[in-house]
Formats: C-alpha cells, sequence, structure tokens
C-alpha cells in the first residue's frame, strides 16, 4: 500500500473494502455572484453559499444528484450584474447553497453572500445565514469606491471615499485533505486609477478595477468577481460552485458515478469531487 505523504493518491483505493458507507460528508458551495459595472466603482460580487457537514445519509441503490451552479457572468450592459446559481446534493434529503449575490451597478444583490454597495446605492446585499455574510456599503466623491462582495468567513469591506471595499474572508476547508479557500467575496471598483481598489478575498476572488474591468474569480471556488471601474467598465465574473462528498476508505466504493467527478484518497477518506453536474450511488 503506497504512503500517503500529504498530499492525493489519485485511485478508487479502498484498502478494507467492508460495506456501503451509512453516510458522507460533504462541501457544497454555489456560484458567486458577478461584480457590478462601474457605475462610480461597482460593487464586489458575493461569494456563493458554503454548507460544509458530516452525516449525510445514503440510501443503498439510490442515486444523490448532484448539481453545480454557475458563477454570475460580469457585463458592461443590462442588467450591469449577474448574481451566482445554486449549488445542490439531492438524496434522502436536499442541501442547498444559495447563489452569491451580484455587486451594485444600481443596487447591490442579496444571496449567498451580499454584494457590495456603490454610491448610487450604498447598502450592500444581505447573506443568507449560516451560509455567508453581507457586502460592504459604498461611498461617494471622489473614488466612489465600490462595497466589497461578502465572504462565507466575514462581512465584505466597506468602500470609502479614497479606496475601494476589501472582499470578504473565505472558508478554508481540508475535506479533500489539503487546505483549500472557498467562497471569497469580490473587491470593490473606484472610478479613477488614483486610487486603490479593492482587494479580492484570500486571492481567489477578483479585484476591483480602477478605469478598467473588474477581475474575474477562480473557477469552482465559488468566489465573487471584482467590481468593475467608472463608466460602465464590466464587473468581474463570480467563480462557479463545487461539491464534494468523502467517507472512510475502508467502505466499499459508489456502485456507479457520472459527471466525471474526481477521485482520490487521503488521510483515510476516499473523496470525489464534482465541477460539472452528475450523480453517486452507493
Amino acid at each position: 500500500m503506497s504512503a500517503n505523504l500529504g498530499g492525493y493518491i489519485s485511485a478508487t483505493f479502498n484498502p478494507l473494502t467492508s460495506g456501503v458507507t451509512a453516510t458522507v460528508e460533504y462541501l457544497v458551495v454555489a456560484g458567486g455572484g458577478s461584480g457590478g459595472a462601474g457605475n462610480g466603482g461597482g460593487g464586489g460580487g458575493g461569494a456563493g453559499g458554503l454548507l460544509s457537514a458530516t452525516g449525510y445519509a445514503v440510501t443503498v441503490g439510490s442515486a444523490i444528484t448532484i448539481t453545480i451552479g454557475a458563477g454570475g457572468a460580469g457585463t458592461g450592459s443590462s442588467p450591469y450584474r449577474n448574481a451566482g446559481v445554486n449549488s445542490s446534493i439531492a438524496g434522502v434529503t436536499t442541501i442547498t447553497a444559495t447563489g452569491g449575490g451580484y455587486g451594485s451597478y444600481s443596487g447591490a444583490g442579496s444571496g449567498g453572500s451580499g454584494g457590495g454597495g456603490n454610491y448610487a446605492s450604498t447598502a450592500g446585499g444581505t447573506g443568507t445565514a449560516g451560509q455567508g455574510n453581507d457586502g460592504g456599503v459604498g461611498a461617494g466623491a471622489p473614488a466612489y469606491g465600490g462595497g466589497g462582495g461578502g465572504g462565507a468567513g466575514s462581512v465584505g469591506g466597506a468602500g470609502t471615499t479614497a479606496l475601494g471595499g476589501n472582499g470578504g474572508a473565505g472558508i478554508c476547508s481540508t475535506i479533500t485533505g489539503a487546505r483549500v479557500f472557498y467562497a471569497c467575496g469580490g473587491g470593490g471598483g473606484v472610478n479613477s486609477s488614483s486610487y486603490p481598489f479593492g482587494i479580492g478575498g484570500n486571492i481567489i476572488a477578483g479585484n476591483g478595477g480602477g478605469i478598467g474591468v473588474g477581475g474575474n474569480a477562480t473557477a469552482n471556488t465559488g468566489s465573487g468577481g471584482g467590481g468593475g471601474g467608472n463608466g460602465d467598465a464590466s464587473g468581474g465574473s463570480g467563480g462557479s460552485g463545487i461539491v464534494i462528498i468523502r467517507y472512510p476508505a475502508n467502505c466499499a466504493p459508489p456502485t456507479s458515478t457520472t459527471g466525471n467527478p474526481q477521485i482520490n484518497y487521503a488521510d483515510g477518506y476516499q473523496i470525489y469531487t464534482w465541477t460539472s453536474n452528475g450523480t453517486v450511488t452507493f
């Protein structure tokens, strides 16, 4: 048997198969919202909702359906921002993570985490309890700083008259055997490159724009896009979601999967990761 040296061993690795697992552990992350296009400085996109727990019941012979939410697309034309899409697992019960709220162009969206506000509609969007946090407020002249989008780990930073707000922190999960951040908020934009734009949370979320477009979030992290700069510059796109399950590796593998999940072994667990829709049956 190969040693686990802290990384992944790619395999359907079951050293002591001993019957079907009764429950699995899961991480479900929805798609992040886009940043708002620059109306002054656009608000940063809110992270997709994040849900993680042990004890999700498995019914032998019945498929669990995996749905992966898309990130909200950044755009510099109407509607100038887009929310993220829900992710879920559906078996005996359904677990749904709510898509991230969009950053403000003319009002911030609520969602798993809320999008950041801008000068024209300063309030940030509201996050969903247990999944994420609120977006930061926006501010006026001279920088017209957009608020940062909320993240699963903290609220979005406030924009000010001198800079854009930073995106809220995500949450670090070790479900894959490595430390990985998910669901970070996007940074707020500003109306000129003379002022500092907001920084996306934990690097994987989009930064805000100055005169230019907001930065895109990393795919399959559920993070928010950065707010756009002045002149209707596009906000950045939110990152798509992800679903991960794991169970003790001495239990039998699934009888079938669809959606081409990545299969890994780490720390005594068999781990299945979906970045597109699929199913798993034990």
